[in-house]
Order: C-alpha cells, then structure tokens, then sequence
C-alpha cells in the first residue's frame, strides 16, 4: 500500500463485530426462517499458500517493472486462468508505461517503467446492471540496499484474498458481473489503477463501485477497516449486518477528510476510483511496524485471523452486489 510514512492512530468504531466462530457448517444452508445468515468459510491454507509463494525470495518484492514483478505477474496470470476467469480482451494481460515521480528526464533521465495489469471478468447473472471492480495491487517496493521486501501484508494478502473472491464468484456468479484487478505499480504513485482508468473495459458510467483490497492479513488487534463510507453514506446499511456476524472486528472509518494521515481515502487504489466520482469500500487493517519493511513476512501473520479477514469481505462482496442499485 502507498500510504503515508507512520502508523496510523487508531479511530472510535462505527460498527463493532460480534464474535462467531466460523465452522464447516456455515457452509450449510440456514435452518428456519429465524436463522441468521453466516459468512463464508475460507481456507487458512489456500490463503497462506498464495501469501508464501508471492512474499517469496523468488519474487524479490515485486517491483513494478522488475525480473520479480514479472515473475509475480506469470503467477497471478497463470491462477486467473486456472480459476476460470475470462479475460478482457485477448489476454489477462495489460501493459502500461509511466515515468515515476522525480525521475524524468530533469532527474537523471531514467526510462519509463514498463508495467502490466491484469484484468479478469466473472460474468453475472443480470448483464443489464452496472459492473463491479474488486481490485489488489500485486506489486510491492521490491529490492532496497539489497535487501528484499517482501511484501506478505502488502499486498500479497490482498492478491490472495482477490483470488478467493474470483473463485467464489466463478462457482456461484454475482448478479452483476465482477471485473477482478490485479493492479500493477500501486507503490509507485497508483499507475495501475490510473492506467486502468484511461482506458476502462467499459465506460465508466458502467462501474458502480470499487472494492480495493490492501493488507489484510496484520490485524494485530483482531480488527479489520472498511473504508469509504463516509463517502457513501448509503453503502453503511449494506456492510452493518456483514459487521454484525463477521468473525473478526469490522470497523467503519479512515475516510474523514482533514484528518490527516488517518483518512485512507487517497492512499490506495481506491483513491483513483474515488478522484473519478465511482463509489469505492476499502478493506485493510492498520499499519503495523512491519510495514514497508523487509520484515513484511509470512511468518508474521495470523492464519485464523486472515482466513477470517477474508470471510468477512467474501461476505461483504455478496451484501454489496445484492444492495446496490
């Protein structure tokens, strides 16, 4: 994630979760017309094999325009395909180029970084309704003072929640079609999302919300922020029943403008939806002191925590796609 140097302060909850213990039988349909629905199950070692593999020396930190980032990309691509994503155009793949802040021609006359999104989409079941992008940026800060970053947090565990969300998708389609991002160059000034947006699949007027998905799996204190709502006041009574039966803490906030480093609104992808007028719900957790590190790694994580993380957005995806207009 490209936020702002620091960790952030911690806001007041507008919504706290009620604490459920996920099983294998949330899976099974609701008994009674009193029974509550329940979120999804998500596999802990699905989740953690695609956090490893992604967070690994292999990758080298997955810089944008680098031997690793490309490896990475193969990777993704190669799952996307697997999943039974459909691709837009011919290829899941495509390329961009930018030149990156402060490194133009007036310093040094570096050339323009050579990156690729990848882009995927599950049709729905209701052509006629606006799309949904869900995105996470797969690109991380790479290799520094030799050092490898690894990234686990940011953002391999948002490319392997996207994952899941496209799997879901593919075995029960949504009403409206989901269009899965896989944004390259996030950590370099939010290219792949700006790229995305030059030239959008469909106008758009056709996109009715982005859900971003960007570290998710460091919740240290068992909380998990959704984003944006004060932007979008009318999506509240869609995520509030998601909060009340999540498994893990899911808290409205970081999106009040002038409060500094603690409003989110701009500091991912979602921020470039935003500056665009298309609706956007950002899932993450708080900075930890692991983040933009070389100790970004797999083996900080909470496996429960994060397969709960995910559970929670799985749920939220479905809640979104069924309450929107």
């Amino acid at each position: 994630m490209n936020r702002v140097q620091g960790r952030r302060g911690h806001l007041a909850p507008a919504a706290l979760a009620l604490a459920l213990v996920v099983s294998l039988a949330a899976s099974l349909p609701a008994q009674g017309p009193a029974a509550a629905p329940r979120p999804p199950v998500v596999s802990a070692d699905a989740l953690m094999a695609t956090l490893r593999t992604l967070s690994s020396e292999e990758f080298e930190g997955r810089g944008a325009g680098t031997p690793g980032g490309a490896k990475a990309r193969a990777w993704v691509r190669d799952r996307l395909g697997e999943i039974g994503l459909k691709p837009v155009g011919d290829s899941f793949e495509h390329p961009f180029s930018f030149t990156p802040r402060g490194r133009g021609p007036a310093g040094g006359g570096l050339p323009a970084v050579q990156a690729v999104n990848l882009i995927g989409t599950c049709p729905g079941t209701d052509p006629s309704l606006p799309m949904m992008v869900v995105s996470a940026h797969y690109d991380h800060v790479g290799v520094r003072g030799g050092q490898i970053f690894h990234g686990a947090d940011d953002n391999a565990s948002g490319v392997a929640v996207l994952l899941e969300a496209a799997a879901s998708c593919v075995r029960q389609p949504f009403r409206r079609t989901l269009i899965v991002a896989a944004f390259d160059a996030e950590e370099m000034g939010l290219q792949g999302a700006r790229a995305f947006l030059a030239a959008p699949p469909v106008t758009k007027d056709r996109l009715a919300l982005n859900v971003n998905l960007d570290m998710l799996a460091r919740g240290d204190k068992g909380e998990l922020y959704a984003a944006g709502l004060h932007h979008h006041p009318t999506l509240r009574p869609l995520l509030e029943p998601v909060a009340a039966r999540a498994t893990v803490r899911l808290l409205f906030g970081h999106d009040v403008p002038g409060s500094g480093a603690d409003d989110w609104t701009l500091q991912s992808d979602h921020g470039v939806f935003h500056e665009a007028g298309i609706p956007f719900v950002y899932f993450g957790v708080e900075d930890h002191s692991d983040y933009h590190q070389p100790t970004d790694t797999a083996d900080k994580v909470n496996a429960a925590f994060f397969a709960n993380a995910a559970a929670t957005v799985l749920d939220a995806l479905r809640a979104l796609d069924q309450g929107l207009r």
